[in-house]
């Protein structure tokens, strides 16, 4: 709520006390519909909330599962949170909910968010041209995955040895 270019890229915007309140209704929306799963990051180290992130877009026919609307306070970037957290939920979405496929997408200017995703193993798929609208017009998406034979093959060992 009080640092506002975090919501830069996004396309549910928390700055502001209304909008912030906006999403969050929307977040619970979704895990009351089942097809969305949002959580409060919570640091230890410093005992206090980071940020949000969830899963959404839950096709259980499918077995696939998007990650993402992940933000988290200035303080906590660069801190190995994110990649802490995004090992959890990989971790809980392949081995749990048992899906084959985790996709994961952002506003293809959001050079933050596609070098975290690189960074935790995520292969490209491509650019969604025009794909979303935003407030200054439309804006392209990239998109990455991680397939369950990634996860296990690769992925996994990978992010273990960054932690």
């Amino acid at each position: 709520m009080n640092e506002p270019d975090l919501w830069k890229y996004s396309l549910t915007p928390g700055n502001g006390e209304t909008n912030l309140k906006e999403y969050i209704a929307l977040a619970t929306q979704g895990r009351v519909k089942e097809n969305s799963y949002p959580f409060i990051v919570y640091d230890k180290r410093f005992n206090t909330f980071a940020g949000s992130t969830r899963f959404y877009d839950f096709h259980q026919n499918h077995q696939t599962v998007s990650l993402g609307y992940t933000w988290y306070g200035k303080d906590f970037h660069g801190t190995g949170l994110n990649k802490n957290c995004k090992f959890l939920m990989l971790q809980f979405a392949f081995e749990h909910m048992k899906v084959q496929r985790v996709e994961f997408r952002a506003d293809n200017n959001n050079k933050r968010s596609i070098a975290a995703m690189r960074s935790i193993g995520c292969t490209e798929e491509g650019i969604l041209r025009s794909n979303c609208a935003t407030a200054d017009g439309r804006r392209d998406s990239i998109v990455f995955s991680i397939l369950k034979y990634e996860w296990f093959s690769r992925v996994k060992r990978e992010l273990i040895k960054k932690l």
